[in-house]
């Protein structure tokens, strides 16, 4: 594991280092999700993000199951029922 260090400007903003951005293939512009767990601020892609969310779904989801299908066609047995 290599460790990058960087420094905090005065208004609080913080540089990821290029060669960090590239590794997680975070281009210019890209959104991020921040958050901090154990002491430790992680900062994720929006593509990791909702890949990790994703995953955590179909822990409990089966794969044949699609869980938009399933949701559009409550709707609409809702909205028969209005």
């Amino acid at each position: 594991m290599s460790v990058t260090y960087a420094k905090m400007s005065d208004n609080g903003r913080l540089l990821i280092p290029a060669e960090l951005r590239r590794s997680l293939g975070m281009q210019p512009g890209a959104s991020v999700v921040i958050d901090v767990a154990d002491g430790e601020l992680r900062v994720r892609s929006l593509d990791a993000a909702v890949a990790r969310a994703q995953a955590i779904v179909r822990r409990y989801v089966p794969a044949d199951v699609a869980l938009s299908d399933e949701l559009i066609r409550e709707r609409r047995q809702a909205a028969e029922t209005e």
